[in-house]
């Protein structure tokens, strides 16, 4: 048994199928805009996103040269479209605007099965950690959507840190930040790469789930232990 448990969100917890790809969504997105005082047209507005996307990556890359893998904040890429037609938006515009991008381009998000009973025993026995490849606007509503933003110890996103899984400094930041035994932590996710290597680089043991998002897999991960049917139901065997 583990002191510490550090879990993967998206495709180990909880099941998410989004579309940020479907023109629909940036129509909605420059009416929104519009309604703020930026004038664009859909495909306008998706084209400076991702002009101000890559802007953002070549930015942290920078300021972070050490960064193996690195995250940027969306927010600053939602801000800098208002700025551009000579809005300057508050914080809470910029924050809703995110939310309306994310739930507007989500089709469903969902806990897998067995996940909210998994956490309330975990917590009987150790600590849970949420460590995720993610942006805060979206991930911290979503973990309240689906009911267990309140279940963790203690909760690292990489938009906050502007680094992600795999790279070691992100999960460095989760062992110094919460004072973590590398020898007592498992990693649970559903991705070989970010979870599995990252975890084992860290001196973690490792779950690692073949889950419905999980990328195709063409060798061996080396995990401590691998469930490759995606049963979410069968992390009881190996966490508790």
């Amino acid at each position: 048994m583990y002191q510490n448990y550090v879990f993967d969100l998206y495709g180990t917890l909880a099941d998410i199928r989004t579309n940020e790809w479907d023109m629909r969504l940036w129509e909605k997105l420059s009416e929104f805009y519009k309604m703020h005082g930026a004038d664009y047209n859909p495909k306008e507005l998706n084209w400076l996103y991702d002009v101000y996307v890559k802007e953002e990556q070549e930015s942290v890359h920078r300021n972070h040269p050490f960064f193996e893998n690195i995250d940027i904040k969306i927010d600053k890429v939602f801000r800098r479209m208002y700025e551009h037609k000579g809005v300057y938006p508050s914080h809470e515009l910029v924050h809703e605007t995110g939310l309306f991008f994310r739930r507007t381009s989500r089709l469903y998000i969902r806990l897998y099965p067995g996940i909210r009973e998994l956490l309330d025993d975990l917590k009987k026995v150790g600590k849970i950690y949420l460590l995720t490849n993610a942006q805060r606007t979206f991930t911290w509503d979503e973990l309240e959507v689906i009911g267990i933003r309140d279940d963790f110890d203690g909760i690292i996103i990489s938009s906050d840190e502007e680094c992600s899984k795999p790279d070691i400094c992100f999960y460095n930041t989760l062992i110094d930040r919460f004072n973590i035994d590398p020898e007592k932590t498992i990693m649970v996710g559903n991705d070989p790469i970010t979870d599995i290597k990252g975890g084992l680089r860290a001196g973690f043991d490792t779950l690692y789930i073949h889950s419905n998002i999980s990328p195709a897999i063409k060798y061996d991960t080396g995990t401590t232990y691998f469930i490759p049917d995606g049963d979410t139901l069968k992390m009881r065997d190996y966490l508790l």
